[in-house]
């Protein structure tokens, strides 16, 4: 653990440092430079200082006391009024976390005039849900977010900070975990709380071939951003608690480096991750002619094509398409497998999907774990068959209309 030390004698205060500081961590008070809890220790302010003032300093580990700091704080995020998806799987994860321990799940939500966005959270089993809401915080700017976290993690002093691996989430985590001085495991797909109260970090690695188990036994918080899609989402319950805790900020820490010069709504296309059904082209298919067919039974059933990685490296599909670690995370409400074997890595990105009918020639296939239907069969035998029976159907449909 380190810290920025200032020597007051060499110090000056011509406030170079505080120019050049990107999270506005420094400041004169009582005509002393003093530290502010947002630095970052990026080093820029040493770099700037002509008269060797300032320096970052290594102390001694081991004196946390862990004991002083227990549940788990869950980061809301929301866009254009709604609470995004990965919120209520972060919820779901941390209450089946806490469960036999003394430990709370909170929530911390910012923005401006979210209200009822925080009423709708309510109605999720969390102890509080924490609120800043000011017009600061109407856009997105990592330092005053990151003010928040902080002032929120220095009252409520929590063991686990979960945040959503999305691009909100990949921005505030680092910055947040830095100002702490801890950890952070980014892209988590799974979490385990051991006996020892240390959350199990479990995140793909070299490539998705090893599934890495990651500690932060000596600093709190332990923080992880998870993949969407990835947990169950919290079941919402009939009625409302009264858990909503209005908190404010210091005007100063108000007050943003960053100036939002224009706003533009992204354009978002509809992708496999957005579909209800899905039908996935695995490594059993031995030509890419033959994927007709799982275009083919998409289209029967209103669904979109998907791929396992093998026909992504074969340039057989597009990498839009791919499902997996190293792809896209999907839960759709039906998942039809066409000859894929299921490598962690695939099943990983698709293993909350909320029906699984896998079909594969090998009855010993790993995906056959998962499904809920399994059908051990050749794709090639068993695909036309279905696509005819699907026509037929159609067929008795139209002419009964």
């Amino acid at each position: 653990m380190s810290e920025l030390q200032i020597n007051d004698e060499k110090c000056v205060l011509c406030r170079a440092c505080i120019s050049a500081c990107p999270f506005g961590a420094l400041e004169v008070v009582d005509k002393k430079l003093v530290v502010e809890d947002n630095c970052s220790l990026c080093g820029v302010c040493l770099n700037t200082c002509q008269f060797n003032a300032l320096c970052i300093e290594k102390q001694e580990n081991g004196l946390l006391d862990k004991n002083k700091w227990s549940d788990i704080l869950v980061f809301v995020e929301h866009n254009e009024g709604k609470i995004q998806p990965v919120t209520y799987e972060l919820i779901g994860k941390a209450l089946k976390l806490i469960e036999g321990t003394s430990y709370k799940v909170y929530c911390l939500i910012v923005g401006y005039k979210i209200t009822e966005l925080a009423k709708e959270l309510s109605y999720y089993n969390v102890e509080k849900n924490f609120i800043y809401d000011h017009k600061a915080f109407k856009n997105y700017r990592e330092d005053i977010f990151c003010n928040v976290f902080q002032d929120c993690i220095n009252v409520l002093m929590p063991a686990i900070v979960l945040i959503g691996g999305t691009d909100v989430g990949k921005s505030i985590a680092p910055a947040v975990a830095t100002s702490f001085h801890s950890g952070l495991t980014a892209d988590c797909t799974e979490l385990i709380l051991n006996e020892k109260l240390e959350l199990v970090q479990i995140r793909p690695a070299f490539g998705g071939n090893v599934m890495a188990q990651i500690v932060t036994p000596n600093h709190r918080p332990q923080f992880a951003t998870v993949r969407p899609s990835i947990m169950e989402e919290a079941n919402r319950i009939k009625s409302p608690r009264n858990n909503i805790v209005n908190c404010k900020l210091d005007e100063k820490k108000l007050v943003s480096q960053i100036e939002v010069l224009k706003e533009k709504q992204m354009e978002t296309k509809e992708g496999i991750q957005d579909a209800k059904i899905l039908i996935v082209a695995g490594q059993g298919f031995k030509r890419k002619e033959d994927l007709w067919m799982v275009e083919e039974l998409a289209m029967l059933l209103n669904g979109q094509v998907a791929s396992s990685r093998a026909l992504v490296e074969k340039g057989w599909m597009p990498y839009e398409r791919q499902i997996g670690l190293s792809g896209k995370t999907v839960k759709p409400e039906a998942i039809i497998t066409c000859g894929v074997s299921g490598s962690v890595q695939f099943m990983t990105g698709m293993k909350t999907s909320k029906t699984i009918i896998a079909i594969n020639i090998d009855s010993d296939s790993p995906i056959f774990s998962i499904a809920h239907q399994s059908i051990a069969g050749d794709i090639y035998e068993i695909l036309p068959k279905l696509i005819h029976q699907l026509k037929e159907i159609d067929k008795l449909a139209n002419n009964k209309n």
